[in-house]
């Protein structure tokens, strides 16, 4: 059962209610809290280029206490990792978000079709590399791993206008192998090839250059047709392990 009663283009899902999430969010904040070193914090927030501030977690430690919160605690249900994930993601600071990724990339086996619009709403939310890559790979790719209708809304996020869904689109397959789309892979790297951004050239190259570990001659006679229309960034990135 989805968690938000809606279809999976839901932009703003709701909290559900779950006992667990209030038991791990009330840990969580006192074990995170009490752990703060806010002068570390000034370091990673500018590393980070601002997006969030932080409470100086470097991830050793941040994962050793994310170990304490969580010890004893039942496995989830699809609405307690709705719960746990998006009232992280309300909390300002990053290492928040960052449990909210692990605890899904753990627990995501767990969870329905109906979870995508929570994915959409982390990934669109306070974005950032940081935690969009994983939830592209390790949740967004799992779900449509699951079932693979959800490929018809990785079809529209290819072509959303917020980058970081697009970027998500061409992310979900890295840890396909086998199992790639290849149709579906090369054609969001054609239709997002002309893309002024960064991280959206930057996804390209990736996803080619992930899938070239499987199959490096299908990513060559692509780019062998197709290269003109990318950026020399996209390129680079895809050829960098198999050569031109």
């Amino acid at each position: 059962m989805g968690v938000t009663g809606e279809g999976t283009t839901a932009r703003t899902p709701r909290v559900p209610d779950s006992g667990l999430a209030d038991t791990v969010l009330e840990r969580l904040t006192a074990v995170y809290g009490a752990a703060a070193d806010p002068e570390r914090a000034v370091a990673m927030r500018a590393y980070m280029k601002d997006v969030a501030p932080f409470l100086g977690l470097p991830t050793p430690e941040r994962r050793t206490l994310s170990r304490t919160v969580l010890e004893g605690l039942p496995r989830p249900r699809e609405n307690d990792c709705a719960a746990v994930a998006l009232r992280c993601w309300e909390l300002p600071e990053r290492e928040y978000h960052y449990f909210a990724v692990d605890y899904l990339r753990r627990h995501v086996r767990h969870c329905s079709s109906g979870f995508l619009p929570v994915a959409r709403h982390l990934v669109t939310t306070v974005p950032w590399w940081d935690t969009v890559d994983l939830l592209a790979a390790h949740v967004v790719g799992a779900l449509v791993a699951a079932d693979p209708a959800l490929a018809a809304e990785m079809d529209d996020w290819i072509g959303d206008d917020d980058l970081w869904l697009a970027r998500t689109a061409l992310l979900h397959q890295l840890r396909f192998k086998e199992r790639t789309d290849t149709r579906r892979l090369f054609d969001y790297c054609l239709r997002r090839s002309g893309h002024p951004d960064f991280f959206v050239r930057k996804a390209i190259g990736w996803s080619l250059r992930e899938y070239a570990k499987t199959d490096p001659d299908a990513v060559r006679a692509f780019l062998a047709r197709t290269q003109q229309r990318f950026a020399p960034l996209s390129v680079r990135e895809a050829l960098r392990n198999i050569g031109a």
